[in-house]
């Protein structure tokens, strides 16, 4: 798991990212909030977890998605007194009984406890897990600048808030909350054969989505819905969606 921790420190620290992410990140009282850093477009540019510290915050991000994070945040803000530092905090998580000071991860409670104090981790397997419990991963399902968060299950697993007020990208993600029923999303399906991550998902000759993580059978697609009525194919593999949106 790469991961890469930063430390936000600042009188303004709270009210900043309130801002900006898409979650309330009054949820730091009781424990970890998963939120989502968004273009003004309202479309996915990073996931993270927000981490609660004694007169600080930890952001706790994939490393492939932290210059950039922290050059937005940076970007953001302007005047307010809000420091951002790279720490060497390591991240470990499991889904077995918790250690001393580990946090229940928000997303979905089939997803164990993460740690920031050097509690050994356990062998879960994760793709199992996430693919059973359809939990997109930062680099896999969920890429920047690629789509929306409600298209990707940010409501269902906890990681969006609609009372909260105004953030970044809001707008876009109100609209489509309530004006709109999603015609495309990441479900759970059956498949036959394996393909690579990002493999294009073809029903006949017509583009369905994309297969992303697979195990046991399984894997995590996001589709079309309107076009995956029936076997598709992705590369190799054989893809069937039984039309249950999580």
């Amino acid at each position: 798991m790469d991961r890469t921790v930063f430390r936000i420190t600042g009188t303004d620290r709270l009210e900043f990212l309130q801002n900006l992410v898409t979650n309330n990140v009054k949820g730091l009282e009781t424990g970890l909030v998963w939120a989502a850093l968004l273009t003004p477009q309202g479309k996915y540019l990073a996931d993270f977890f927000l981490v609660p510290e004694e007169e600080a915050l930890l952001v706790d991000v994939a490393t492939p998605l932290a210059a950039d994070l922290a050059k937005r945040l940076k970007m953001y803000r302007l005047r307010a007194d809000v420091q951002i530092e790279e720490t060497e905090v390591v991240v470990t998580r499991g889904t077995g009984p918790a250690p001393e000071g580990a946090l229940p991860d928000p997303r979905d409670p089939a997803m164990g406890w993460r740690a920031y104090n050097g509690a050994p981790g356990d062998d879960t397997d994760w793709d199992a897990m996430r693919v059973a419990h359809i939990v997109p991963e930062s680099g896999l399902e969920l890429v920047p600048g690629d789509s929306y968060p409600l298209e990707l299950g940010f409501e269902r697993l906890h990681g969006v808030d609609f009372r909260k007020g105004c953030y970044v990208g809001q707008e876009v993600t109100a609209r489509m909350k309530h004006k709109t029923e999603l015609k495309k999303g990441l479900v759970r399906v059956a498949v036959e054969g394996a393909a690579p991550v990002g493999t294009e998902v073809l029903a006949g000759d017509r583009p369905a989505g994309v297969l992303y993580t697979q195990s046991g059978g399984q894997g995590l697609a996001w589709l079309r819905f309107d076009r995956a009525d029936g076997p598709m194919r992705a590369g190799d593999a054989t893809v069937i969606w039984d039309g249950t949106r999580p």
